[in-house]
């Protein structure tokens, strides 16, 4: 049975000439599990919220969508609520208590439900979940992937089915997000929901769907089965930001030229890599691990807690960083990743211990001195360091801030914007980009002061492949240049082919740390896709090219 068709939908933002989406044709069946993909400002986020009547942005729409047979004009907005379920990007967006058990209620309160239902509905449902030990707690205590998952379960409290996600695993690390998306299976499988799913981590999420449907500037360039997708695109011409984000097995098979069905799977994966592995294990060489220059960051046995009674983030933290490294920290949310940051970048003076920039204490930089052209901090909620109504305004405003003369600043800015993509959004609000659009937009704000030393939480957070790949080459150029960059992500790979070292930080404490091979190779869960494919078979390859050069090498 068919649950949702749409017609040859378009859209277009109003005071905009471009359309968002472009004669936009499918349909989906019940039960459906839907991987929607495309690069930052495709259109998944705007195709998803035309979906959903209430959150439908503000424009000009043409084409038609149909629920369960009905024009969604004509779907209540009772019925909307009830059964299409909507589970945004950023945990924090979407919650509105204060108390786990008060966020569970507050749709059903809305919808009117007896209290013994609302009863019954949240208790099943935080059973579910594994939420009952935080039942009674506070919302504003939660890690991030606990957000996420109680928004999830907020959700199907109200038994929807057709569920809608955003990028749900954008700011979750990688055990956090494999789990979020497990759950999301398991409602798929074992009550048969709907799923439409927006994401770019197409690892773990390509061997769940029944089909992926690509999209490139507003319109749909694929609908096909996950084994079928890469051929599908390739006879298109089209999806070229995609392919280099599939999964680590499609990537290899196909560098490898191989004929036949694609591998989806990392045990598919394996399996393929066993049958191409005839001459034997090799190995790549070390990697040199740090760079060899005069320390631009250093914590010294860094303590840190949040309130005097509260126990410490930060225990004893130590860590050296020199200039021209980029240094990657990895680790779970909660472990201090983002704390330590903010103790780099002066924002949190830490109760014992010392952080040094250059040598000198970073209570000595005195009338903001640390941030003109010394260091720059991009946070995690990229919209935070926007303050004018156009992303032009805003990047000019830091210019002028910089001192940089009015014939200087017009020049500078648009260099940026070219850099990371984004020129063609200059005169849009920064709060109405995409999520990825407005990483990147961030990205290019922070590199405006010039700064020696770039810190940096989740700067792939909402990025297609080839914006990751772009992003890369830009921190390579700029380490190049003697820059330092510390970034806090959990995106994996990107770490893996990016940084000269690697740390692991859990319970406040660097517990390893190593380049990148060394790092990696010997993780089990923190690690990629290659190397989990390539385990046992080549010694320390964790990345898709590290996999075909070795593989190359045995053909010969």
């Amino acid at each position: 049975m068919e649950i949702l068709r749409v017609e040859n939908l378009s859209f277009t933002y109003p005071t905009e000439q471009a359309q968002a989406l472009r004669g936009v044709s499918f349909s989906v069946k019940e039960g459906e599990f839907i991987l929607l993909c495309g690069a930052s400002g495709c259109g998944k986020t705007t195709l998803l919220r035309l979906l959903k009547e209430e959150l439908a942005p503000e424009g000009t729409t043409e084409g038609a969508i149909y629920y369960k047979g009905k024009p969604l004009a004509e779907v209540t907005r009772r019925e909307s609520a009830e059964e299409v379920g909507f589970v945004m990007q950023d945990p924090d967006s979407q919650i509105v208590t204060d108390k786990v058990w008060h966020e569970l209620a507050f749709g059903l309160e809305n919808l009117g439900l007896p209290r013994s239902a609302i009863r019954l509905r949240a208790a099943e449902t935080a059973g579910f979940f594994g939420i009952s030990d935080w039942f009674g707690g506070n919302t504003d205590e939660l890690s991030g992937g606990q957000k996420q998952v109680l928004n999830l379960a907020c959700v199907m409290a109200m038994h929807p089915a057709l569920l809608l996600l955003d990028e749900p695993t954008g700011q979750l690390d990688p055990i956090a997000a494999s789990e979020f998306i497990a759950t999301v299976k398991k409602l798929n499988t074992e009550l048969g929901l709907t799923v439409i799913l927006a994401e770019h981590r197409l690892e773990e999420l390509f061997p769940l769907a029944d089909r992926v449907i690509v999209m490139e500037n507003g319109a749909v360039v694929s609908d096909a089965r996950p084994c079928e997708t890469p051929a599908a695109l390739r006879r298109s011409g089209k999806g070229a930001t995609v392919l280099p984000g599939l999964p680590a097995a499609m990537r290899i098979f196909d560098a490898l030229e191989t004929e036949g069905a694609s591998p989806v799977t990392v045990k598919e994966g394996r399996a393929y890599l066993r049958s191409a592995c005839r001459n034997g294990t090799r190995a790549l060489p070390e990697e040199a691990g740090s760079v060899a220059g005069p320390v631009a960051l250093e914590l010294k046995n860094v303590c840190f807690r949040y309130e005097k009674t509260a126990p410490d983030v930060l225990r004893g933290l130590s860590a050296q960083i020199r200039e021209g490294e980029i240094f990657a920290v990895l680790g779970g949310n909660g472990s201090g990743k983002t704390t330590m940051l903010d103790c780099l970048a002066g924002l949190r003076r830490p109760y014992a211990g010392s952080v040094s920039v250059y040598g000198k204490k970073i209570k000595d930089y005195k009338n903001n001195s640390l941030y003109r052209g010394v260091l720059s901090y991009l946070p995690q909620d990229p919209k935070t360091v926007f303050v004018q109504d156009s992303l032009e305004a805003d990047l000019t405003a830091l210019c002028a801030a910089m001192g940089k003369p009015a014939e200087e600043s017009g020049a500078a800015v648009r260099e940026q914007a070219a850099r990371f993509g984004v020129e063609g959004l200059l005169a849009r609000h920064p709060y109405d980009l995409s999520g990825g659009e407005q990483q990147k937009a961030a990205l290019a704000k922070m590199l405006l002061s010039d700064p020696r030393i770039l810190l940096m939480d989740e700067p792939t957070k909402g990025m297609d492949a080839a914006a990751k790949n772009d992003l890369m080459e830009t921190l390579r150029r700029l380490s190049g240049e003697g820059r330092t960059v510390v970034m806090v992500t959990h995106d994996i790979e990107f770490a893996a082919v990016c940084a000269d070292r690697c740390a692991m930080l859990f319970d406040g404490e660097i517990f390893a740390e190593g380049a990148p091979r060394a790092f990696f190779s010997d993780n089990n869960f923190y690690t990629t896709a290659a190397n989990r494919i390539a385990r046992g078979f080549y010694d320390n390859a964790v990345t898709v090219e590290d996999v075909v050069t070795l593989a190359l090498g045995n053909r010969q």
